[in-house]
């Protein structure tokens, strides 16, 4: 087959990769509009799930992404200076970059070609091909030329910055700092022995009141190194990796906005990664889910004869795959959304419940109510938490479980 690749991120590096190693016969190509490679970007964070995948996959690309990845297991919620330091299963940052690097010399090796400071803004722009995959991320002009996938988008109410700091935080590490203007948090990761992802986020009136919406983004992160100073220990807040060119800087604060189609093929079209789904940073789940699309893809590819039939056997599969990991990333948006409604918890509860954000009961209990029936361990002890935990668990996942599918 002749097919196409929009967009050199890891789904499509990773989908020509597979492909082309299961069949050689295939001619692959991917088209990506930098000149360079996609924008560096900072970092991503994955488990070891997704490792396992990528071992099963291709242990030639496997081995090397992990020889770079910087592992932690632990997490240090930061509340105004009184830190928690918790367990939590081994976690892997690496930068975007490298990634992309690895997978692109890979894919290169295997026969892919790969046209760089190529810009495909419709289907026509592309050599005849038999599918197009359209991996081009959340504002997919394939996407948007191609009739019959209904793609919805909501915007969400905070304020988000994607940074990076020349402090290598040991572990994933999640600073709230209370300032004149409301509460504004980070999450912070190493992505390798010099440097971390510093991710910023606060409400808007929060963003609103500390000035950020009257000055470029550039001109914040001097504010924002005043802000996190005790976190930074007199480390800079970076609007690029250390080794990125100056002239690559492309910072700016947005709303996450939750991407969702009703179909992820149509006609030669197909979608993946955040062209076809986005779930918010907060969970870290955007470059495990491209992936996992990009395996599936090449899974029933191989496994099916007729095109059409690849492409709903991967279209049901991945959207079974990924509910439970929107569900998760809505909840955890929710969470974040109404910090002030845990944020006068005890540091320890507040870090608990923290941890807890994804569950769809958080929001309709009190937080010391929810902390006291599910969280605190001598709770488990008392027959009647017990009793009240199994009565009232159903009633709220039902409500819950109508809502969602109610709104999609």
């Amino acid at each position: 087959m002749r097919i196409a690749c929009v967009g050199g991120g890891p789904a499509g590096l990773y989908f020509a990769l597979l492909l082309k190693l299961r069949d050689p016969q295939h001619d692959i190509t991917v088209f990506e509009r930098s000149v360079h490679g996609p924008p560096r970007g900072l970092g991503v964070v994955f488990w070891g799930d997704l490792l396992r995948n990528l071992y099963r996959a291709d242990p030639v690309s496997a081995r090397q992404i992990e020889q770079v990845a910087r592992p932690w297991d632990n997490q240090v919620v930061d509340v105004d200076g009184t830190k928690v330091l918790s367990a939590v299963s081994r976690s892997y940052g690496i930068k975007r970059q490298r990634l992309l690097d690895i997978l692109s010399h890979r894919a290169l090796e295997a026969g892919v070609h790969i046209e760089y400071g190529q810009e495909m803004t419709h289907p026509s722009q592309l050599p005849a091909a038999d599918l197009i995959v359209a991996c081009d991320g959340l504002n997919s002009r394939m996407r948007d030329q191609t009739e019959g996938l209904h793609a919805d988008i909501t915007v969400g109410k905070n304020k988000y910055i994607w940074l990076a700091t020349d402090k290598v935080f040991e572990s994933f590490t999640w600073p709230f700092v209370h300032t004149d203007s409301g509460w504004i948090w980070g999450n912070a990761y190493a992505v390798d022995n010099e440097s971390s992802t510093f991710v910023v986020e606060c409400p808007a009136e929060t963003w609103k009141g500390l000035g950020f919406d009257a000055i470029p983004a550039q001109d914040c992160l001097p504010l924002l190194e005043k802000i996190f100073e005790h976190q930074l220990d007199g480390h800079q807040i970076l609007g690029q990796a250390p080794d990125q060119p100056p002239d690559e800087t492309n910072i700016q604060w947005l709303n996450f906005r939750r991407l969702t189609n009703e179909h992820w093929y149509a006609g030669q079209t197909v979608l993946m990664g955040d062209a076809a789904h986005t779930t918010h940073f907060s969970i870290g789940s955007g470059t495990t889910l491209a992936i996992g699309d990009a395996i599936s893809l090449a899974d029933n590819m191989q496994r099916h004869g007729e095109l059409k039939t690849a492409l709903a056997a991967y279209e049901k599969e991945r959207k079974a795959a990924i509910l439970q990991a929107q569900i998760a990333a809505r909840c955890s948006l929710q969470w974040f959304e109404n910090v002030d409604r845990y944020i006068d918890l005890k540091p320890r509860q507040f870090s608990t419940v923290l941890r807890r954000r994804r569950s769809p009961l958080l929001p309709h209990l009190p937080p010391r109510l929810y902390y006291w029936l599910w969280l605190n361990p001598t709770s488990h002890e008392l027959p009647a938490m017990r009793r009240l935990r199994k009565w009232i668990a159903p009633r709220i996942v039902k409500v819950y479980n109508r809502f969602t599918r109610s709104s999609g």
